[in-house]
């Protein structure tokens, strides 16, 4: 027998989990090297042993929720091989502006036919919010309509959108509540869409690194990008948010979020999906944020996260007929793995999503409303008929370490 098999099967057997086991979380073993690259390897080898068909599970995200929620992560941490791959994160700024373009070229740039092909109309490559529906396109006009009333937009409004998509929400932001927005972003493919997009629109599309911008805007919004920025970064990028926020003004951000304060992210995703990527703390946030803003509002979003990246899946099954002339099966089962791994992360509360609200620190700017009291609705034009709500939702206070 090979000596990882037992190993392996044991760690599986403690979170539920049976080799060839019968219930559809159970996975189902087809080449022996399998166990040697997750022994060794650990996330890294669990992920590149699927992308190759040396396993399989009839439902991927049951089966990485129930590893995470048993705390599988702390008994097989330790191994030095696989723990150097962490280093870099920790000794090197990876999000220089060079590097910084690593993730557009290799994840946001493959073709706006894949990401369309599971994505809502609007385009929104982040978490919807699924307050009373069921369906994506809601959910994303549900977190767009959040977004607007948490940063109190107004026609006269000059938005700044740092990493802005496809430009899905400064078009939204531009025709239903008429401000003018300056959307940045360096993703060829991204910026060549939005500014069709947003053709005639209020909107300005510009390929420009944060680092870079300039001006003063009433608002500052900035969703699904903070991911990037890096630990390194992080004070960088509150200090330009910052300065290029009035006074008075309002900035709100967006991201995926740790547990654990973390130099890098986990092997896997770094290697396949987004090179140089890094999950925030609240404590890293908290840190790059000190003396310069107030926190009003921090709000969890990530059980929506969850019904999003299953969204997602069954809508890339849909496509994946259309899909296959262009990519092979092993990008395939790449996919498969990147999104319904990653639903399971959410679910076992592993990864979590912010929508946190700002205020420029010593400028006494009055409270936003950011959210409702709990079960009530947010009040919407008849167009925009999608209902808002909070009953639910989690709010967290930034605590420092």
């Amino acid at each position: 027998m090979n000596r990882a098999e037992p190993i392996v099967v044991q760690l599986l057997s403690s979170a539920g989990i049976t080799v060839n086991g019968s219930a559809p979380w159970d996975i189902q073993v087809h080449d022996d090297r399998f166990y040697r690259s997750v022994l060794r390897y650990k996330n890294l080898g669990l992920g590149e042993s699927y992308m190759k068909g040396w396993w399989d599970c009839r439902q991927l995200d049951a089966m990485v929720y129930r590893l995470l929620a048993s705390g599988i992560e702390d008994k097989v941490r330790g191994d030095l091989r696989y723990l150097i791959r962490f280093l870099p994160g920790l000794l090197f700024n990876l999000q220089t502006r060079r590097g910084s373009r690593k993730p557009a070229e290799r994840h946001y740039d493959l073709g706006n036919d894949l990401f369309f092909s599971f994505l809502d109309p609007y385009h929104q490559y982040s978490c919807g919010y699924f307050q009373d529906t069921d369906d994506l396109g809601e959910a994303q006009m549900n977190k767009m309509a959040l977004l607007c009333r948490k940063l109190n937009l107004s026609p006269e409004d000059r938005v700044l959108d740092i990493g802005c998509g496809w430009g899905g929400f400064a078009k939204y932001a531009a025709e239903r509540i008429g401000c003018s927005v300056t959307a940045v972003n360096i993703s060829r493919e991204q910026l060549g869409y939005a500014r069709e997009l947003c053709r005639g629109l209020p909107v300005s599309v510009e390929d420009c690194d944060y680092r870079s911008i300039r001006g003063r805007f009433d608002k500052v919004v900035s969703v699904g990008m903070f991911e990037h920025v890096g630990v390194k970064n992080y004070r960088t990028f509150m200090k330009i948010a910052h300065r290029c926020l009035e006074n008075n003004g309002i900035f709100l951000l967006h991201t995926i979020g740790g547990n654990r304060s973390r130099t890098s992210c986990d092997p896997w995703v770094t290697k396949y999906i987004f090179p140089n990527s890094m999950l925030p703390s609240l404590v890293q946030i908290n840190r790059a944020v000190e003396g310069l803003f107030v926190v009003e509002d921090c709000h969890n979003l990530a059980h929506h996260y969850d019904k999003t990246l299953m969204a997602w899946h069954a809508n890339f099954q849909l496509a994946w007929y259309r899909l296959k002339t262009k990519y092979d099966e092993v990008f395939k089962r790449m996919w498969d793995y990147y999104l319904l791994s990653c639903a399971g992360a959410f679910r076992a509360r592993s990864n979590q999503v912010w929508q946190i609200v700002m205020t420029k620190l010593g400028t006494a700017t009055p409270q936003p409303e950011c959210r409702s009291a709990p079960g009530v609705k947010f009040e919407q034009s008849a167009e925009e008929s999608v209902a808002l709500g909070c009953a639910g939702e989690t709010c967290a206070d930034l605590t420092s370490a």
